[in-house]
C-alpha cells in the first residue's frame, strides 16, 4: 500500500487494510509524541485503532518536542 508521509511516498508492506495504531506501531511512532494528521483531519490517538488507512491516503506527522 502506498501512501504519503509528510509529503514523501511510502510502502507498507501489508495484504490488508491496517488500523493507523498499526501503521504508527510500524513507523515506529508513540502516541503519546506525536500529532497525526489524516487527509487534512487531526485524528486523537485514542481513536487511531478505529480508523483505517488505505492506499493513497495522506498523513502528517508532527513530533511533540518540550522545551523551554
Amino acid at each position: 500500500m502506498k501512501i504519503s508521509i509528510n509529503g514523501v511516498e511510502r510502502l507498507i508492506q501489508t495484504n490488508k487494510s491496517i488500523s493507523l495504531n498499526e501503521a504508527m506501531k510500524l513507523l515506529g511512532y508513540s502516541s503519546n509524541t506525536v500529532v497525526v494528521e489524516l487527509n487534512k483531519l487531526i485524528i486523537n490517538s485514542e481513536d487511531w485503532k478505529y480508523k483505517y488507512i488505505k492506499n493513497g491516503d495522506k498523513l502528517e506527522i508532527v513530533s511533540i518536542v518540550g522545551g523551554g
